[in-house]
Order: C-alpha cells, then structure tokens, then sequence
C-alpha cells in the first residue's frame, strides 16, 4: 500500500489500561448491534433506527449531552439508493453526543454505525446475497462499540479534560461517506473549533498476524510523535498509511483541513459478507486498541499547542470507489508493505476467482499496467468497463502465473 511503513512493535510489556473497556461491555454492544434483530443497519432502515436509539441511550445513561439537530441526539439527511434498479430517497441519521468541558476546542471521535442490510444496499461479496442479513459485526459494529465505550471512559474518569469531546456514530458511510460529509457540511459544533478527528472503522480483527492499520499518519505531526509510545505500551505491531483520504470517514474531515487519524484491524473473508458474525470479534484485542485510543486523547489534551494540520499527498484521488464501474472481486490484503496487490479473499462466481486467481496470490501487472500497491489497482478499474477480459500477472509461492480477467 502506498505511503506504508511497517512498524514492528511486540514488547512484552504490561498492558496497563485494557481492563477499563471490559470486554463483556464490548461483547454486548456488538452482539446487538450486529444481531439479526436489526437487519443489518442497512442506512435509513428501521434497523438502522434503532441501532440509533441503542447508541442515543447509552449516551443519556453516561450523561453525555445531545448535540444533533433540535436538541437531539440525531442529525437527519436525506439519502438516495437504489432498490432493485429504482432510487429511493429516505431518511438517515447521525448519532451525536457531546462532552462539554467548557473548552476552546474539541477532539471528535467517530465510528460508522450502518451495514449493508439485507444485501440490496452497499458492495455484498455473498453470492445471492439479497435479502440475507448482513451483520456487520466487524464492519462497524466493532467500531461503534468502542465508540460507546470511549464516550463512558470520559464520561465517568473524573477528570475534566480541557477539550470537549464530540462522539459521533455516522450513517450513510457505505453508500460513500453520507453522514460524514453531511456533517462537516452542517456541523453541529464549529469546525473551527475542531482540534483533531479519530476515527474507528473495523477494530475488531486483531491478530498476531497482520498489523494493526494507523491511516492519516501524514496528517499531524502529532501521530508520529505520540502514537509509537502507545503501541509499544500497548504491545501493539502496526502499519502506517500517510494519506489523509481514505475509504472511512476520517476522509470527510481531512477535506476540511482537520487532523485526523483511523484505526483499522484490515481486511479479512468475512468482509461485507454475512459471514461477519460477533463470534468471530478479537473482544481483547479491540480493548488494547481502545486503551490505545483514549490514552492518545489524553496525551493531545495535555499537548501546549493543538496538532497542527499537514496536506498530504494523494495522487490517486480520482480513483474512488464511486467510479468503479468493474470489480474484480477481491479484498486486498491492506496490511501487505510488499510490492503489488495481496490477495486477503476471493469471492465466488467473481472475476478473480473465474480467472483462478486465489487468496494470497500477489497481482504484479493488470491490462499491461504494473500494480506496485491498491493505488495503481484502484486507478486500472476506473479504466474499465463491464466485460472488458484484461491480461492479469500474478505471483504464487514466488512462481509467475497469468491468467486473462473479464470483468
């Protein structure tokens, strides 16, 4: 991946502030969340509205204060979809509570709370996936949880940090940032005001294998000054993406010339399939993960001067997911520093998998073109269009192989 640096980090020190994010806590959160009762959360479903009400009054219990529209806790905005070929437009919701310390600035701490529902909105990689519940559990119940349970870390350490806090559960990210973007456009709190962003999408697949992901890097110093410290505390191994744009809402926030910084476990074969079930949660991992996270908050709240914003540079902006008209059926492994695009999973019936294309394979070359990382993979689909066959090189266990891809 572009801009990654591999940072090996695995001390055997003590990992001192896991047990304030108990993990029965998580584990109760997400198994709600990502439970069958609600359908997936698909954007403006009534899953979704009650995934909202479950987040809204865990808030009112920590006596975290509403600051959506009307003195409320939501911030509605209208989204379109199509169902079945036909667009819709219907009414989602953002989920913001507010932490009032009386301070200049404000740190915002976020998480998507939406899924994909039944299979009809968003990326499904199940074959026959309409009408079949997509739980979500790792994307984002996980990040939803912790935002819950970052909102009652503060809410009740008995100290008075001088930032105020902003937790806010976005809709709408799978249909492309919705709730993210609504909200820098018609904040509820100045955005002058804004001092950094934090953003949690997927926290709940850590493993000794794979890094844990740290995207926005390049957008503060601040990261790389106090971020190492804490992985070492946290005997936490991570990866570092610079850009300040990505595929999660922290993207929404850099557009407007705010620090920010995401935490992301990686890809893995339960992606945006309904296979992402809350049994298969790192519970204790994603509690590191949140130690980590509010032991950052602290250390930028005792910072002399607010974290000053950097422009990175993304020279593959225009290819966006919203652009694809093709797919390979693919999730790339985003943790991979190596040169070309790994393989995490193949979905079936797909382009890839026709080809014989198999987890694990690294793609080297694409219609003639190198892939030296997800960038250069990204960029070759926007060029493409349904039923295009391309030449694929691809290296397995070190051998060259190459196969043609039709879209």
């Amino acid at each position: 991946m572009k801009y990654l640096i591999l940072i090996s980090i695995l001390i055997g020190g003590k990992v001192s502030n896991a047990q304030q994010f108990p993990v029965a806590d998580l584990r109760k959160h997400i198994e709600y969340l990502a439970s069958d009762e609600l359908e997936g959360r698909g954007t403006a479903s009534l899953g979704e509205i009650r995934a909202a009400n479950y987040i809204a009054n865990e808030f009112v219990e920590l006596g975290i204060k509403p600051a959506g529209d009307q003195g409320t806790f939501f911030q509605p905005f209208q989204v379109t979809f199509a169902v079945e070929g036909v667009p819709h437009t219907q009414t989602a919701r953002n989920v913001v509570g507010y932490l009032d310390n009386g301070g200049a600035k404000t740190i915002v701490i976020g998480a998507h709370y939406d899924h994909l529902g039944k299979g009809y909105q968003g990326s499904s990689l199940s074959p026959d996936s309409r009408n079949k519940i997509h739980n979500g559990a790792d994307d984002n119940a996980s990040g939803a949880a912790g935002l819950i349970e970052l909102a009652r870390y503060f809410a009740k350490n008995s100290i008075r940090e001088k930032h105020n806090l902003l937790f806010i559960a976005f809709s709408g990210e799978e249909l492309g940032l919705l709730g993210s973007k609504y909200f820098t456009e018609k904040p509820t709190v100045p955005l002058s005001s804004v001092s950094s962003m934090i953003n949690m999408d997927m926290i709940g697949r850590l493993s000794n294998e794979k890094s844990l992901i740290v995207s926005g890097w390049g957008t503060s110093a601040a990261w790389g000054r106090l971020i190492p410290g804490l992985a070492q505390e946290y005997r936490l191994k991570y990866t570092v993406d610079s850009s300040g744009v990505g595929a999660s809402d922290h993207t929404s926030f850099y557009l407007k010339n705010i620090p920010v910084v995401q935490f992301f476990t990686g890809g893995h074969a339960d992606y945006h399939k309904v296979s992402d079930d809350p049994d298969k949660i790192n519970y204790e991992g994603e509690a590191r993960i949140l130690s980590l996270i509010a032991k950052l908050v602290e250390q930028l709240d005792k910072e002399a001067a607010e974290p000053e914003f950097v422009t990175t540079s993304n020279p593959h902006a225009n290819a966006t997911a919203s652009s694809f008209k093709v797919t390979m059926g693919v999730m790339p492994d985003y943790s991979y520093t190596g040169k070309g695009l790994r393989i995490d999973d193949v979905s079936k019936a797909r382009p890839a998998e026709q080809a014989g294309i198999q987890a694990g394979d690294v793609i080297t070359r694409l219609a003639g073109k190198e892939i030296s990382d997800i960038y250069d993979y990204m960029e070759i689909l926007g060029h493409h269009e349904k039923g295009d066959q391309v030449d694929a090189e691809f290296l397995r266990a070190g051998k060259l192989h190459k196969v043609k891809v039709t879209f």
